[in-house]
């Protein structure tokens, strides 16, 4: 049974049943306290919580899901993978344990003829919570279960909950027996290897107000319902039913597996380290493939992090399997897309962007691992010139964050080189920059309040904070909510800042692009609130932030909202103007221009997009031409609510990634632009008045960035662009349209000037090699030479004349260092001849005593160092200090 049958017959039982059919929401969670969707229920949590009305009581749904806190155990085992599939009956309110339990039974052991999945009866075990009773006699007698296959655990294995403040509750796991040669006799509590576990029954009752670990969190009450969440893992369903060992051998998987194979020329089972970087492709290919379509980009923070991390790793593997190649990830993307396209059709529809995006990742990959190598190849001098055993943590991290080296190789080349890394202090490294990514990220939307509170608002402003701003600029409303350090408070003073949440609002939360609307608040008893942001850190709820200016805000007071009109304008001016040059580049460039972000504020905008490479000059002043015709033209922006059928049958553009409900907002500019969105526009694209392109470039792998001017900031920066052009004509004695060719001579002169005075400097400094070498102190049998550079010489020649004065001491023992300030910090170079290396002497070792009292590092091979510091005073002491060893020797 192939694994979209799975997912049809299971969501098919249910539909049959009362249930509502919920499309799988994307990866990216709406819960701030989340990073990525990681478990099925996570759509479900308002409903669970009562801070939203379900659109049914019962619902069913097949959701995408990313877990990636073991992704290093992905591949070494058959069990972990990073995407996976979750398949859910829910009940808001409606049946609980005794409806649960007999619909899970019923399907799992119904025939396969007859439309469910044909397990025996006997092969089938079930555990439950500890002390529940309930869920226990249900399993003996209402279906059935003998009571020797009926297990009780406690809360590491039977209670569930998310890792994080919401529902949970006592669950009931089923299993499946695949046999004795699988394992020993006994149940789930003695071998889950041989009893796999196919579907766990969440009995959610309870609301956890701190969860510290999975066994120890604290309940504040019981939810407004009793409610059911149940999970079934559609791989390993699909594992068992296909007759396969594990889920890398189903159907989805194992195409990007074979694959892989082909291309590589492994072969699975050959041998475990082959295997293991084989799983890591699959799992991983797949994994990125579902995340770029649903909007993810790769990046250095946050869930890009995580996509990064996830591609790079695919890359990697395929290296190691003798996949040297670029476009390999091209070739398995196509095939993930293949094999999942059937269950989510959006990926054939987005399969050229997806592979924009993934093959600018490999590209970009590739690149680093050819200069990181170079890289690494540094930091093992510079380790090997202290005398350290180790590369240093920060080295390491320094390799994978500026060059996105991954740890994994750099342990590999390590070894190869006779050196440990230090793995520790890279991780705590990366644990701190992720915590901190995460923190921003979280506290930009919920401003460090604790996610209860704003449960507490959202159920003060009735479910959802009305949104007035489409019609009106000023609005009465109710201040249902006041916040002041995150606590949630009576009354604010002048001078406070504060967090306001209204019944009703006409400010534009920031989202979409759009920057929040700013304005001020005045409440019924005098007080004022200057707003300068506005944020929605849950879906419905409006969170205005700012300062009480005057008077005494109080929670309940009646309130007037007016937001500052010209800021709007100049905003949505902008937004109209993002739609237009999106339109402008789809027809410039194609379909492959997808939108990847924008930012939309007063007077400018920038548009991000998908593109394999940068875009001419030419496309750009084309676009931008094309654009301020349709300007001129002074067409009609109409918004109006739809189906989503409806507006693709429209040919609405969807942004790529995102995810939409039933109904719709389209906004279209006449018949030139039509896409789907939730912001402020003009009323017709005249009011734009002029779009200027300043230029574009590359802000990540497979995305660009333009960005542009909007209405008078365009005029002004025109107008300024005219005088300066004005006076480089008057300065250069030129007319403006000679201009360009003029400037590139007088650049072209100066450079060949700079060259010759190099060229000059650099024969000054080498003119002395010959002085310095008959001046060599001895220095117990030791030539030394100890020189000072003229402030301004380059490292380069610095390294030219140690190595020339070392040529012509070549044949005697001699070490010499030169020492000079390119800039403003000191370098130093030495150079040890082969007599010198004979006696002991290591230019590495030279330049580590250099540089620490230069107060910095350094290092290099025994005849060749180089290294720096960072106190030119000290210079000196450095040639005194080197001088010492050498006659220490």
């Amino acid at each position: 049974m192939e694994s979209a049958e799975v997912a049809r017959r299971f969501l098919g039982f249910f539909e049959e049943r009362g249930h509502t059919v919920v499309p799988s929401a994307g990866l990216i969670a709406e819960d701030p306290t989340l990073l990525l969707v990681n478990a099925g229920m996570v759509p479900f949590k308002p409903y669970f919580l009562g801070q939203r009305t379900p659109p049914a009581v019962r619902m069913t749904s097949a959701q995408k899901c990313v877990r990636t806190p073991d992704i290093e155990e992905v591949g070494k085992t058959t069990r972990h993978a990073t995407f996976f599939q979750m398949l859910g009956n829910f009940s808001i309110g409606d049946y609980f344990k005794e409806g649960a339990i007999p619909f899970a039974w019923e399907l799992l052991t119904r025939p396969q003829a007859d439309g469910g999945f044909g397990f025996p009866e006997e092969k089938l075990w079930v555990t439950v919570y500890t002390d529940d009773d309930e869920a226990a006699g249900l399993w003996r007698d209402k279906v059935g279960v003998p009571e020797e296959r009926i297990q009780r655990r406690g809360l590491a294995d039977n209670y569930w909950h998310m890792g994080v403040p919401g529902p949970g509750g006592p669950c009931s796991e089923i299993y499946y027996d695949r046999g004795p040669e699988h394992g020993r006799e006994g149940g789930p509590v003695v071998d889950e290897d041989r009893y796999l576990e196919v579907w766990n029954l969440v009995f959610m009752q309870s609301q956890l107000s701190e969860v510290r670990t999975k066994v120890d969190f604290d309940i504040a009450g019981d939810l407004p319902a009793k409610n059911i969440d149940t999970g079934m893992g559609l791989e390993r369903m699909a594992a068992i039913l296909q007759g396969v060992d594990n889920i890398y051998e189903t159907d989805t998987l194992w195409k990007v597996l074979a694959r892989a194979a082909e291309l590589t020329g492994a072969a699975y089972g050959r041998d475990q380290r082959g295997d293991v970087s084989l799983r890591v492709i699959a799992d991983h290919v797949r994994s990125g493939t579902m995340m770029v379509a649903d909007g993810i980009r790769p990046g250095n923070e946050g869930r890009g992090y995580v996509l990064r991390r996830i591609l790079r790793r695919s890359i990697r593997n395929l290296r190691l399997l003798g996949g040297q190649d670029a476009g390999l990830m091209h070739e398995l993307t196509a095939v993930a897309v293949d094999a999942m396209g059937e269950q989510y059709p959006e990926l054939v529809r987005t399969a050229a962007n997806i592979h924009t995006v993934i093959d600018a990742e490999e590209d970009s990959f590739l690149q680093t691992l050819r200069t990181g190598t170079a890289i690494f190849d540094q930091a093992v001098a510079d380790t090997r010139g202290s005398g350290r055993p180790a590369l240093a943590g920060d080295q390491a991290f320094k390799l994978h964050d500026t060059y996105g080296f991954p740890i994994e190789l750099t342990l590999e080349m390590a070894s190869e080189q006779g050196l440990r890394v230090d793995e520790a202090g890279f991780r705590r490294l990366m644990a701190e920059q992720r915590d901190r990514a995460k923190k921003d990220a979280r506290d930009k939307k919920t401003g460090n309040l604790d996610v209860s509170i704003l449960d507490e608002l959202l159920g003060g402003a009735g479910g959802k904070v009305d949104f007035t701003g489409y019609t009106d600029v000023l609005g009465e409303a109710r201040l249902v909510g006041l916040l002041v350090n995150g606590a949630n408070v009576p009354a604010a003073g002048e001078g406070t800042d504060v967090e306001v949440v209204l019944d009703r609002t006409p400010f534009y939360a920031e989202g979409g692009g759009q920057l929040a609307d700013h304005g001020v608040i005045r409440t019924g008893n005098g007080a004022e609130i200057e707003v300068t942001d506005v944020q929605s850190p849950l879906k419905g709820l409006i969170v205005h932030r700012g300062r009480v200016r005057t008077g005494e805000a109080r929670s309940g007071d009646t309130a007037l909202a007016e937001i500052d009109v010209e800021r709007r304008r100049a905003i949505s001016r902008s937004h109209t103007a993002t739609h237009m040059v999106h339109a402008g580049f789809r027809r410039a460039l194609g379909e492959s221009a997808a939108q990847a972000g924008s930012e939309n504020s007063p007077g400018r905008f920038r548009f991000d997009f998908t593109a394999s490479g940068a875009v001419p000059v030419s496309v750009l002043r084309d676009v931008e031409d094309e654009v301020n015709d349709v300007l001129i033209n002074d067409l009609d922006v109409r918004a109006f609510h739809t189906s989503i059928d409806q507006a693709r049958a429209m040919g609405a553009l969807a942004l790529f990634g995102e995810k939409y409900g039933d109904e719709v907002r389209v906004v279209e500019v006449g018949d030139y632009s039509r896409e789907l969105c939730g912001g402020t526009h003009v009323g017709s694209s005249g009011q734009l008045g002029l779009v200027k392109v300043l230029g574009e470039a590359s802000i990540g792998a497979g995305v660009r960035r333009v960005e542009a001017l909007v209405g008078i900031d365009a005029f002004r920066f025109l107008a300024k662009e005219s005088v300066l052009v004005a006076q480089l004509s008057e300065q250069m004695k030129a007319r403006k349209d000679e201009l360009p060719e003029r400037i590139s001579g007088v650049v072209a002169r100066l450079r060949d000037a700079e060259k010759e005075l190099e060229r000059l400097r650099s024969q000054q400094v080498l003119a002395i090699a010959g002085s310095l070498a008959d001046g060599a102190a001895d220095v117990n049998g030791v030539a030394f030479v100890g020189h000072r550079a003229p402030d301004g010489t380059g490292a380069d020649d610095l390294r030219k004349l140690a190595a020339d004065v070392r040529g012509r001491l070549a044949a005697k023992p001699a070490v010499v260092m030169v020492v000079g300030v390119p800039k403003d910090r000191p370098v130093v170079v030495i150079a040890v001849t082969e007599g010198a290396r004979d006696r002991g002497l290591k230019a590495g070792a030279l330049v580590g005593v250099a540089a620490k009292t230069l107060g910095g590092g350094g290092g290099g091979k025994d005849d060749l160092a180089q290294g720096g510091g960072a106190n030119a005073g000290a210079i000196t002491d450095a040639l005194a200090a080197v001088e010492h060893t050498v006659g220490a020797a």
